[in-house]
């Protein structure tokens, strides 16, 4: 966290940023796009860094989608990306249980989308759940008793908006009653974009109701948590000081950067207006703000 108050970005501090910084990670939902829109001239501006040989990574939190899907994403909105290029929470959460050598005789459960369940299968994990469990429902009998598989050693919560009491009953029953059950959240976002107009409940409410039910806290596998910034630095081989965290949200996404002595520029074009960065109460303060991320292109023609 930063008690120094945030400078707009200008024409001068721009250059210094472009000239001292090697990788700028993106984040994408407030700050690429919203909903499937791209924000005004976000794709002339990645085309801009790039072209001045700048490594471009996306990080995102919104687990609903792989990271190929993301890729396809991308590719649908005009602009190229690999899925090497993105690491998304639903890749952090597999990743996090291979480098824990998670025992692969155990399942996964997943409440949450097709993204995190893709990512599993991938690392070598037999995971269940997910949009295949959207239907199902609950029957209070008497004396009726839900039967789980025991062999779950791992939950993973992120964004659900097929969320429903089957799910929550389930991975309760994992967590609390499996010996050793691992609790991860993807992220604990409170809100998202997932549509251009308006802002959406985020797996902060998923990951929320699970911590009620089973009285414990999860792993939180995405931003601010540094996981996914120590798997992206043995990638590329890059130092923390010549890279540029981009993000529209400050308890994440500049929290993420200033966790790891990046740089941070906070975009006004999502979740957080410039009210909520001048607010005294705030005390995530980023480098630098700006309206959107095409003020550097702007910035760069002046």
């Amino acid at each position: 966290m930063s008690s120094l108050q945030s400078q707009a970005l200008s024409v001068e501090n721009f250059k210094d940023v472009l000239d001292s910084v090697e990788a700028f990670l993106f984040d994408c939902d407030g700050v690429i796009w919203k909903g499937d829109q791209l924000i005004d001239a976000a794709s002339q501006t990645l085309d801009m860094l790039r072209h001045k040989g700048r490594k471009l990574v996306f990080v995102t939190n919104n687990s609903w989608k792989s990271r190929s899907q993301y890729a396809e994403k991308f590719k649908s909105l005009g602009i190229s990306v690999s899925p090497d290029e993105i690491f998304s929470s639903s890749f952090a959460a597999a990743m996090y249980l291979k480098v824990n050598n998670f025992p692969t005789q155990n399942k996964v459960h997943v409440i949450g989308g097709d993204g995190i369940l893709d990512e599993l299968q991938l690392a070598g994990f037999t995971a269940f759940g997910g949009p295949g469990d959207a239907d199902k429902t609950i029957d209070w009998k008497q004396n009726g008793f839900f039967e789980h598989d025991k062999s779950v050693g791992a939950v993973v919560v992120g964004i659900d908006p097929k969320i429903n009491y089957y799910k929550l009953q389930y991975g309760t029953l994992c967590i609390r009653e499996n010996p050793g059950c691992l609790f991860i959240a993807t992220n604990r976002d409170a809100v998202g974009h997932m549509t251009p107009s308006q802002g959406w409940p985020g797996a902060g409410c998923m990951v929320a109701a699970m911590c009620g039910s089973t009285q414990k806290e999860p792993v939180v596998v995405g931003k601010p948590s540094t996981f996914m910034m120590d798997f992206l630095l043995e990638k590329f081989n890059l130092s923390c000081s010549k890279m540029c965290m981009v993000g529209d949200r400050l308890d994440t996404d500049i929290l993420f950067g200033q966790n790891a002595g990046c740089k941070t520029l906070l975009v006004l074009s999502g979740c957080t207006t410039q009210s909520d960065l001048q607010d005294p109460s705030n005390n995530i303060q980023p480098d630098f703000y700006a309206s959107k991320i095409s003020d550097m292109l702007d910035l760069l023609g002046a």
